[in-house]
């Protein structure tokens, strides 16, 4: 039987002694281990893919049940902001000063000697009528309402002498606030 006998082309001796030889065993050796280490960086980022696309879907998956955590949510927060305005809207009126409150600090700053007949209250002033034993008592009522520091002005626009009562005096004054 004939023997297998290889028959190499290039010859080892000759080919490794010359300096294309030797350039071209380098070359061929070095992109042998190029290639080796391309395959394994491809390898690894197929490999990384399936853990990429797994965080991909947990992270989708998270973004849709808090979407639907705050889409559910959404009718309470509209609530919610409808009863912030509610409230801020009762606290700007609970600030505005009421007729009736306006009326028992006037009557609060009456002289015993005074006796008010009638009060007209409109949005900016206050018309007060009454009767005094003394002008010294009409006075001092004056006086009271001008000290309030929540009215700006206070007139005395009539004073006269009752002609029902003659030790009585009728006046009218006008609070502006």
């Amino acid at each position: 039987m004939p023997k297998n006998k290889s028959i190499n082309l290039l010859p080892q001796e000759e080919f490794e002694a010359s300096t294309i030889g030797r350039v071209l065993k380098w070359a061929t050796g070095t992109f042998r281990i190029i290639v080796i280490i391309t395959e394994m960086v491809v390898m690894a980022a197929f490999l990384s893919r399936f853990w990429l696309d797994a965080q991909n879907s947990d992270l989708t998956d998270s973004i849709k049940i808090r979407s639907a955590q705050i889409s559910a949510q959404g009718d309470l927060e509209k609530r919610f902001r409808e009863i912030q305005t509610k409230l801020d809207i009762f606290k700007a009126l609970a600030l505005i000063p009421k007729p009736g409150d306006r009326v028992e600090n006037v009557t609060s700053k009456t002289p015993t000697d005074v006796i008010l007949s009638s009060m007209a209250v409109q949005e900016n002033s206050m018309s007060i009528k009454g009767t005094a034993s003394n002008e010294l008592a009409i006075a001092q009522f004056a006086s009271n309402l001008k000290n309030e520091p929540s009215f700006k002005k206070v007139e005395l626009n009539s004073i006269n002498s009752s002609e029902d009562n003659s030790g009585s005096t009728i006046f009218m004054i006008k609070v502006s606030y």
